[in-house]
């Protein structure tokens, strides 16, 4: 969603620590499931990863450059009682989402499900922006996804089973000023999950799409407040969306709750897609 340039990572009010958290919304039990999430070292990755932890799975977390955000991640699951382990790739490389993905499998001898959480949303107008500039935003969004996929789908259809869920945004079908790359990038993301999950479907794997919204992180107020006051007017739960609303809609899709949904995107908004637009 249409963020003010260079946004900081999302906060994670209130997370999970591990399995059992009293006063949180229940969840369904993931336990046995390993579960890789790629960009875990901050906001959105960062939140999914702890609720997969609190639903009893163990989790992978990718990160590129916040090994110390990486590890703190890994012992806030330890000390709740889950098992986690932290990962560096970069995933503009395709060698290196290959090799992260077995090393994920490897780990605990099986990898269940696959969060395609990791991208980059710079801001800059078509005008000026080079083949260089969308490529390297398509490198992360886009590409990343595939590789990622087609490695673990390799992994899961040995094992009969697995879910894969890429993370867009409602920018997919939504343009906004200076994100045509961004938005692009999403789209294709979409529509990569509606094929992998017609052409995976038939070896027990489905692959879904979560679409956010905006999602809140410290200091998102003080640096965009009339676009947080904007999305807070049009949307109908009246506020922000949080890292654990999306991570719930992933544990859901990678649960045995959603064995019979594959190929379809799930909008995590708020109900800002409800509002019309003339």
């Amino acid at each position: 969603m249409t963020q003010p340039p260079t946004p900081a990572e999302p906060s994670t009010p209130d997370e999970p620590t591990g399995r059992d958290v009293p006063g949180r919304r229940a969840l369904p039990d993931l336990t046995g499931q390993v579960a890789l999430v790629t960009g875990a070292a901050g906001g959105i990755g960062r939140g999914v990863a702890l609720r997969f932890a609190a639903a009893g799975a163990e989790v992978v977390a990718h990160y590129r450059t916040g090994a110390d955000a990486a590890r703190a991640l890994v012992a806030r699951i330890e000390e709740g009682g889950g098992r986690a382990l932290a990962l560096r790739a970069d995933l503009a490389d395709e060698e290196e989402c290959h090799r992260l993905v077995a090393r994920a499998a490897d780990w605990r001898g099986r990898l269940t499900a696959l969060v395609n959480n990791a991208a980059v949303q710079p801001t800059q107008e078509l005008a000026g922006m080079s083949l260089a500039d969308w490529r390297a935003v398509a490198d992360v969004n886009v590409h990343s996804v595939f590789a990622c996929t087609q490695a673990a789908a390799g992994v899961m259809r040995a094992q009969g089973t697995g879910s894969v869920t890429h993370i867009a945004s409602i920018e997919a079908d939504r343009p906004a000023p200076r994100h045509a790359h961004y938005c692009a990038s999403k789209a294709a993301v979409v529509m990569h999950a509606r094929s992998a999950a017609l052409e995976y479907g038939p070896y027990g794997i489905r692959v879904n799409s979560v679409l956010p919204g905006l999602i809140a992180r410290p200091g998102l107020a003080e640096d965009w407040p009339e676009g947080v006051r904007r999305w807070e007017a049009a949307a109908p739960t009246g506020r922000l969306g949080r890292p654990e609303d999306v991570g719930d809609a992933c544990v859901f899709l990678a649960s045995p709750m959603a064995s019979w949904i594959t190929g379809h995107d799930l909008v995590v908004d708020g109900g800002v897609s409800a509002r019309p637009t003339w």
